[in-house]
């Protein structure tokens, strides 16, 4: 399981248009799923590697650390050794394929998940919005990476599954929550609380926003988004951000990739 993180699934398609006249040795088979509410990383990639609800993972939900043990402890429980199951994150540049392929022709190896998080890095750093980062994830396709590491992946006999833990979109600041507590995770387009009167006093106190109980999270973890393209940013700044519940944020791709098959 490929995971790129914070890829929308217009940038899914960018990129499977750009390996189309790259690498037209691959096939996409193409579906979608829904990333967790709050799209935050720590909450719908945790879900991603654990196949559990948020609820289920409560004590971690504002961490992304215990991935490895979560992806390890769901293929144990589907009947795999944990000797048999691998992880990697921060996986992003050409020159770090050979030590990856090296972890993953080990025999043993039969199950593996990696985060890909150049995509996210490029939103976090974006200046001039979705077109910008388009033209970024050009380069990137460029580079050789991502053909690269389908290749790798596939010819080490893998069945590769590309998705993404949220997508992105593009908002506009209309203000950060004056707070004399702070929340307990601070996102552009989201804020969490502990609180149940904290986050009644946070939607009072901010127009446009909204709260919304999503089945799945802990009792004791409420939301307050930023309503319609709004961020909790500086007023009218631009930013290309995640957390909310557009669909960009919401939707992500969820694509088999093989080699396409020919006959003479």
């Amino acid at each position: 399981m490929l995971v790129f993180d914070g890829l929308a699934v217009g940038q899914s398609v960018q990129i499977r248009e750009a390996l189309a006249k790259r690498a037209p040795k691959f096939g996409f088979e193409e579906g979608a799923c829904f990333a967790w509410l709050p799209t935050f990383t720590s909450v719908s990639r945790q879900a991603l590697f654990s196949g559990l609800k948020p609820r289920e993972f409560a004590d971690t939900i504002e961490s992304t650390s215990p991935e490895p043990t979560q992806w390890s402890r769901f293929w144990q429980d589907q009947g795999l050794r944990a000797n048999e199951v691998m992880y990697r994150k921060a996986i992003k540049r050409t020159d770090q394929l050979a030590e990856l392929g090296a972890a993953i022709s080990v025999p043993l190896i039969r199950v593996t998940g990696i985060v890909v998080d150049m995509v996210d890095e490029i939103v976090h750093g974006a200046v001039l919005g979705k077109r910008g980062i388009a033209t970024q994830i050009e380069s990137w396709c460029e580079s050789g990476f991502v053909d690269q590491l389908f290749s790798l992946l596939l010819d080490n006999g893998f069945h590769v599954y590309l998705t993404a833990d949220h997508g992105n979109v593009e908002a506009v600041g209309q203000g950060r929550p004056n707070q004399g507590v702070a929340p307990e995770l601070r996102g552009e387009r989201v804020r969490t609380y502990r609180s149940e009167t904290l986050a009644s006093e946070s939607a009072a106190a901010n127009p446009n926003t909204y709260r919304l109980d999503v089945a799945g999270l802990p009792t004791n973890f409420m939301i307050l988004f930023a309503g319609g393209r709004a961020a909790f940013m500086q007023q009218g700044e631009p930013a290309v951000v995640h957390g909310g519940i557009s669909v960009e944020e919401l939707l992500v791709s969820f694509v088999k990739i093989s080699y396409v098959s020919r006959t003479e």
